[in-house]
């Protein structure tokens, strides 16, 4: 009986890695937009005229748009979609008439400085790679030494159980210099994040493998975002 219960739960075991191993991986697009000096007003009415636009032509993608509040990016815009296959870049909506909507609303406001494809490392994270629309967003963007990847992740794979909030981590696929991750901590206020500041530090393990970090906190703009569900309770 012994021996049947030992080979069931060998089974299970081997079941549960081939059904982890078959999660089909998730893909996330940030981009940064730096509005003209002076030009905020008109950027910001141009595109939720874009949005408007996404809407019309049945964009099933949802995006987030956030200000950047704090850090020395402060009133560029970010905007995101997260939870893709790769084949979902193949085929996004409508690219010509997207784009002739982009410079008919967009670009004469703004300037394009940023655009990236990254991969949600869930084994890294709390959270399921699409991060909750909440009010406050803290972006933790890192840099690593050449070839220090795998000891990164490991270090944070190591510290993953004692999460105790949503913490999502992405590695750059383009777009930038690499190695390069990203983190992102959903939070309902300013207050809230600065009390769980002690909470985002980075495992000691990584000493000597980063070569910079940025911290900026990002301000949601639901009317600069399309298609976002309320936050979960």
């Amino acid at each position: 009986m012994r021996i049947r219960v030992a080979i069931l739960a060998a089974l299970l075991l081997v079941g549960s890695a081939i059904a982890a191993d078959s999660t089909p991986a998730s893909y996330a697009r940030i981009a940064v937009l730096r509005p003209h000096d002076g030009d905020t007003v008109d950027f910001e009415a141009g595109y939720i005229r874009h949005l408007d636009w996404h809407r019309q032509a049945g964009d099933k993608w949802v995006w987030y748009g956030w200000t950047i509040t704090y850090g020395e990016r402060q009133r560029w815009f970010v905007y995101a979609s997260f939870g893709h296959s790769p084949a979902d870049f193949d085929d996004p909506v409508a690219p010509a008439d997207d784009e002739r909507d982009n410079i008919v609303n967009v670009t004469p406001h703004t300037e394009f400085v940023g655009n990236a494809m990254y991969e949600f490392l869930p084994d890294l994270s709390r959270g399921n790679g699409e991060p909750q629309p909440t009010a406050r967003l803290e972006l933790t963007t890192i840099e690593l030494v050449p070839g220090a990847a795998v000891a990164f992740e490991k270090a944070l794979r190591s510290e993953q159980p004692a999460i105790q909030r949503e913490t999502l981590w992405y590695r750059m696929v383009a777009g930038g210099n690499a190695p390069r991750y990203v983190r992102l901590s959903p939070y309902a206020s300013l207050a809230a994040m600065i009390g769980a500041t002690s909470d985002q530090a980075l495992p000691a393990k990584t000493d000597g493998l980063v070569t910079k970090t940025t911290v900026e906190i990002l301000t949601l703009r639901p009317t600069m975002s399309y298609g976002l569900a309320p936050p979960r309770p």
